[in-house]
């Protein structure tokens, strides 16, 4: 009996010396291909193992067009009207969204006049259960900085003087925070692109139209009454692609090359912000932008301190 419990006693201490001395490589050995199998997935996606973290299928995007039929905004150098350029890059966008996974984005067009578009597009979204909000437009400049030209017999009004994308966030959204996050990136991503954000509205000459420069590194813009990205209850961003009303600009807008180029940097942007939503960046990125920049002229700081001001 003595002899039996001996046994059964060194039999248990070698059990606990093999489990002491052999746990950690035997984690290790089944712990190793699991996380081998998660990097082959990411890799065989095509993905980062950040981006692998963004549940494309299940993000919901609303692409808006701007303006309307009825009201189709600013007439380009060769007079056409901006809910043409609007329209076109919108629906580039949305199948350049749906080919890239995100096929739950929406394409919002709406009708009617001005002040009811804006309420019909505003409900839609807010309605939507959407993750994000992005409007795209094509920007012109005040009538007083037209100058006059022929084009095909008509007398057309051009601008050759201003150019370039602009973005432009609400403080008074909801969620300016993320608002501020996801425009930054679209901006890093159309810089990446090798395009370049329009710099005028910082001048004292655009007079009321002057806006806040919230991230000079990728051309965010503060434009706080504007009822599609103040009213509505998700992040929200408007999209100037472009100068229309610059004649070379407009030709280029018109380009396959530049609206692919534009679709390009929007995919990567929203999938750079699916991937990163609820991470730290957003504060990191809201705190960094809300500072003015270093060499900053003494107008923009006191417009950067009374926007801080106010937002507290």
């Amino acid at each position: 009996m003595v002899d039996l419990t001996r046994k059964r006693a060194a039999a248990a201490a070698l059990f606990i010396i093999a489990l002491l001395f052999g746990l950690g490589p035997l984690h290790s050995l089944r712990a190793e291909p699991a996380s081998a199998a998660r990097a082959e997935t990411a890799s065989a996606a095509g993905e980062t193992p950040e981006k692998a973290a963004c549940d494309r299928a299940a993000f919901r995007l609303v692409v808006d067009v701007g303006h309307t039929k009825e009201v189709p905004g600013a007439i380009s150098a060769r007079g056409l009207y901006e809910y043409e350029f609007n329209l076109r890059l919108a629906k580039l966008v949305v199948e350049r969204l749906n080919q890239a996974g995100f096929d739950k984005t929406l394409l919002l067009v709406t009708g009617g006049r001005a002040h009811g578009s804006l309420v019909q597009r505003v409900a839609r979204a807010n309605s939507s259960s959407a993750d994000l909000f992005l409007s795209i437009h094509h920007d012109s400049v005040p009538n007083s900085f037209l100058e006059k030209w022929e084009f095909l017999g008509r007398r057309l009004g051009f601008s050759d003087r201003f150019k370039g994308h602009s973005i432009f966030v609400s403080n008074s959204n909801p969620d300016y925070r993320t608002s501020l996050q996801f425009g930054s990136l679209l901006g890093k991503e159309l810089k990446a692109g090798g395009l370049v954000y329009a710099h005028h509205y910082t001048e004292k000459f655009m007079g009321h139209r002057q806006r806040i420069l919230v991230d000079a590194e990728n051309g965010v813009y503060r434009y706080d009454q504007l009822i599609v990205l103040k009213d509505t209850r998700i992040p929200a961003v408007l999209l100037e692609a472009g100068s229309i009303i610059n004649r070379d600009e407009e030709q280029a807008m018109a380009s396959p090359e530049r609206q692919q180029a534009i679709a390009s940097g929007v995919v990567r942007a929203v999938e750079n912000f699916c991937a990163a939503r609820g991470s730290p960046l957003v504060d990191r990125i809201a705190r960094q932008h809300s500072k003015p920049p270093a060499k900053a002229s003494p107008l923009r700081a006191a417009l950067h301190r009374s926007a801080r001001a106010k937002s507290q």
